[in-house]
């Protein structure tokens, strides 16, 4: 049997991993719950093993008991296209979650994300300093104010 893709996400949770599932396809269009099964033996018997969609991302998550913890050290990056969808996506996934600087945050499970425009790579190719120093102030990011430091104003 092919796994496709050949690497994908696996999300540790102490008993919450449906429900984290059920929360990030409601937060992203084209996402679905692909299964859920029970554990029967271990450290979270009960708890459920997960597969589901972020359009189109298969991702993994189970519930492996209190043992582990997520850290900012990893973390999904969502690139949105306009203001709009970095102001939706940064208020969901914040939500009972931790907002921190530069487009990061934590969610409720403790996940880090980082909420970006998809043209700040374009932006920092342009005029890097400025528009990492206008970054650098900014909980949630504003694209126009990133644009107005790549342009030098």
């Amino acid at each position: 049997m092919t796994v496709s893709p050949k690497v994908s996400p696996y999300l540790w949770f102490d008993g919450q991993a449906e429900e984290a599932a059920e929360f990030y396809v409601s937060v992203f269009p084209n996402s679905r719950i692909l299964s859920v099964s029970k554990t029967s033996s271990g450290p979270a018997k009960g708890g459920a093993v997960v597969e589901f969609e972020i359009d189109g991302q298969k991702i993994g998550a189970f519930d492996g008991g209190p043992m582990v913890k997520f850290t900012w050290a990893v973390s999904f990056v969502v690139y949105c296209d306009s203001q709009e969808e970095i102001d939706y996506f940064w208020e969901r996934l914040s939500e009972d979650g931790e907002p921190s600087q530069c487009g990061w945050l934590q969610d409720k499970y403790g996940l880090s994300w980082q909420v970006w425009p998809a043209v700040l790579p374009d932006l920092l190719e342009s005029n890097g300093e400025a528009v990492m120093e206008a970054l650098l102030t900014m909980g949630k990011l504003d694209i126009e104010e990133l644009r107005r430091a790549a342009e030098g104003g």
